[in-house]
């Protein structure tokens, strides 16, 4: 058996993304003691890094471009004094605040007073869509597109197609632009979507099958209608449909959502296990590095109130969100809420009615006049989840558009 080494911190961040960072940065300005953020890549600083657009942060530096985003994330950690550890990986649970860890530095045991898991999202990969054909070579997420290009530099393709057609789609198109590559179509099973100018959008349309041996040749769609055909290219990008990374949550036997496929948590971000809180998109797949952060910040004074001993609640009332919603972030309630609750369609809306009703009582309804992508989140106020009966049953989140 390898040499172990058993070490105690007061709080340990697992993920040094936008929200890990901005938790650590948080909790150590105010006196958590010794802070300590693993990450398991070599660099810290999360998918921003990887992206050459702009477009991160938030007011009054809503533009930076994504690797100085990451940056100025990873000085203001540190300079609020947090420890900082890369090429680090969590590997399981051996106690309900204890991590098992290893790096080239050998095994680790980490207890924690607080752990934060801040784990991110990753896209679904062609197997996981379901995607049949061969293995060649021009498969790729936008994730390994970003890393191809930018840290490795590596040819991608000469034609590319796209799956999808929401924001990340659409960086992924000009980061291909960009190195060279032409993009022959965006497709989405969607009924709208945004291209790009000079970029075919292929609306209603699905890929069924990958075409080539050593290289893709081409993918074959279907559209709603019963068309089909094939699009000849050398690459093909999936892009979107995120998931939590919630490995690490499942195997410390924590509580997942079932819309979120994340961590269960309340407005505080506490899991339902006492002492581990859960941030960012670990919780709700894609949402902006901005509102990630946003949530690692707002997280760290219930992680301060963890540390000084207040007691861990039970939880409350589930928050459910009917068809064709698919995910609400908090998933459950153990006291009002005090920052806009996070919810998601499975397909387009337009002007949609959003209720909320508990045990058949009407708790707050409001018409969103806009057109609503399944890509973008809307932020439902919080003031009405005061009006929740703490002992009642669940929530329902459910939507009457035209």
């Amino acid at each position: 058996m390898p040499d172990r080494t058993d070490r105690h911190v007061d709080v340990l961040v697992i993920g040094a993304g936008p929200a890990g960072l901005a938790l650590a940065a948080s909790a150590a300005r105010a006196g958590a003691g010794r802070v300590e953020v693993l990450e398991r890549d070599q660099q810290p600083g999360g998918v921003p890094r990887h992206c050459r657009h702009g477009g991160f942060g938030s007011p009054p530096l809503p533009w930076l471009h994504g690797p100085e985003y990451a940056r100025r994330a990873v000085a203001a950690a540190l300079d609020a004094g947090a420890a900082l550890r890369t090429g680090v990986t969590a590997t399981g649970w051996a106690g309900p605040l204890t991590l098992e860890t290893t790096s080239p530095a050998g095994l680790e045991r980490i207890t924690a007073r607080a752990v934060v898991l801040a784990t991110g999202a990753r896209e679904r990969p062609r197997s996981a869509r379901l995607v049949p054909g061969t293995r060649p070579a021009g498969v790729l997420t936008t994730g390994e597109l970003q890393q191809s290009l930018h840290p490795y530099a590596h040819p991608v393709g000469r034609l590319a197609v796209l799956v999808g057609a929401e924001p990340t789609a659409r960086h992924a198109a000009r980061a291909l632009r960009r190195a060279g590559t032409r993009v022959a179509a965006m497709l989405t099973e969607h009924p709208r979507g945004t291209a790009l100018p000079g970029v075919p959008l292929l609306t209603r349309t699905t890929v069924t099958a990958l075409h080539g041996r050593g290289r893709l040749t081409g993918v074959a769609v279907r559209h709603q209608d019963g068309r089909s055909g094939v699009i000849a290219c050398d690459t093909v990008v999936f892009t979107g449909d995120w998931i939590p990374d919630h490995e690490l949550a499942r195997r410390g036997g924590i509580t997942l959502d079932p819309g979120t496929r994340g961590p269960a948590v309340d407005p505080a971000f506490r899991t339902t296990t006492p002492g581990v809180f859960a941030i960012g998109n670990a919780l709700h797949g894609a949402e902006p590095a901005a509102t990630a952060a946003a949530e690692g910040a707002a997280a760290a004074p219930a992680v301060l109130a963890h540390l000084t001993g207040t007691p861990w609640p039970a939880p409350g009332p589930r928050l459910l969100a009917r068809p064709p919603l698919a995910r609400l972030t908090p998933n459950h309630l153990t006291g009002p809420a005090t920052r806009p609750l996070l919810l998601r369609a499975a397909r387009p809306l337009t002007t949609p009615l959003i209720r909320a009703h508990q045990d058949g009582h009407l708790l707050w309804h409001h018409r969103f006049p806009t057109h609503v992508p399944p890509s973008r989140s809307l932020r439902l106020p919080p003031g009405w989840t005061a009006r929740v009966d703490r002992e009642g049953g669940p929530v329902i989140l459910s939507v009457n558009a035209p």
